[in-house]
């Protein structure tokens, strides 16, 4: 999810673990933690586009980080005046949800998320809420801030506001689940209908209120992009993209596989002026892109420049709405 997402969940389980301990510090220290996860980021500039993929909600994404700097931040809180009264076991806990859930909450969208390293690179997503989604934030939000206005921090009348917040928005990331089991139905349904078969099917939420959808139905040979809305109930026009496997032979194959890896089989593969684009329809998806005779099924795409010797430059671009 977002940033202020994150912050904001951090500071709901802050006031929920602490608040009665310390008050309005205790959603401040839950947002700051929340966002240690994707100080990730910071790295980024340094690395190239294949670490860069492998990376971000890599390592800091993991249930053994979140276990580990909930130990650390247990001990630094420890020393602190504000929470040096309150006990380690408690302090770990604080942080360890602060930490956890901002990993749980990125599992549910379609970025996915590393949780099992390193044991696993395995990348965990339920692809059922959208990176941004007002829906979600906007009860725990208005939770915190209700909250704040009450400095004192056993004033029981502060309590309530933050709950209800915490459970507006859980109910609502749980109906995300549900509402993605109905939207996989209308895409099989739609699929019979208009005979596309399909081995497996990737359903993908965008923009506000898990409202408007995307299905990927992948075959032997091609990928079937189409867009549902829940309000328009609309006939799904599937476009259809060769996935052009053939177009990755000879080229580096740990390359490769990192980018099959990334993209969880669903790509399909393009060549523009003797380099190779690869688009990854797992984790982006902005809607077809038309330019002439040349057909792009989202917007971002890795481009891969074959070099002498079997080198290769790996480089990202994006398709505007129009050329």
């Amino acid at each position: 999810m977002d940033s202020i997402t994150q912050a904001v969940l951090g500071a709901a389980i802050g006031e929920a673990v602490l608040g009665k301990k310390i008050g309005n510090i205790a959603p401040i220290l839950g947002a700051i933690i929340a966002t240690i996860p994707d100080l990730d980021i910071l790295i980024l500039p340094f690395i190239d586009e294949i670490q860069k993929i492998s990376m971000h909600r890599g390592y800091s994404h993991s249930i053994l980080f979140c276990i580990i700097v909930a130990l650390l931040l247990a001990y630094v809180l420890q020393k602190i005046k504000w929470s040096r009264d309150i006990s380690f076991i408690k302090l770990w806990v604080f942080s360890f949800l602060a930490l956890f859930t901002h990993i749980l909450l990125d599992a549910f969208t379609t970025y996915r998320t590393q949780l099992f390293l390193p044991f696993r690179d395995w990348r965990v997503s339920f692809d059922s809420i959208s990176i941004i989604d007002p829906v979600y934030t906007v009860p725990l939000l208005i939770g915190v801030l209700t909250t704040a206005f009450y400095k004192n921090k056993i004033d029981n009348k502060r309590r309530p506001y933050n709950t209800i917040g915490l459970m507006i928005s859980s109910v609502y990331l749980i109906f995300t689940l549900a509402n993605k089991q109905h939207i996989g139905h209308v895409f099989y349904s739609q699929m019979q209908e208009q005979n596309i078969s399909s081995i497996r099917l990737l359903t993908v939420p965008v923009k506000v209120g898990n409202m408007i959808w995307y299905g990927v139905a992948q075959d032997n040979t091609h990928l079937h992009i189409g867009k549902y809305s829940i309000l328009a109930k609309n006939k799904i026009e599937f476009h259809s993209f060769p996935i052009n496997e053939q177009l990755l032979d000879g080229l580096d194959e740990y390359l490769i596989e990192r980018m099959k890896w990334f993209s969880q089989g669903y790509y399909t593969v393009a060549e523009k002026d003797g380099k190779i684009r690869i688009y990854n329809m797992q984790c982006d998806m902005q809607g077809i892109r038309e330019f002439g005779d040349y057909k792009a099924p989202t917007a971002f795409y890795f481009e891969i420049t074959p070099l002498e010797n079997n080198n290769y430059e790996l480089s990202s671009g994006m398709h505007p709405l129009k050329e």
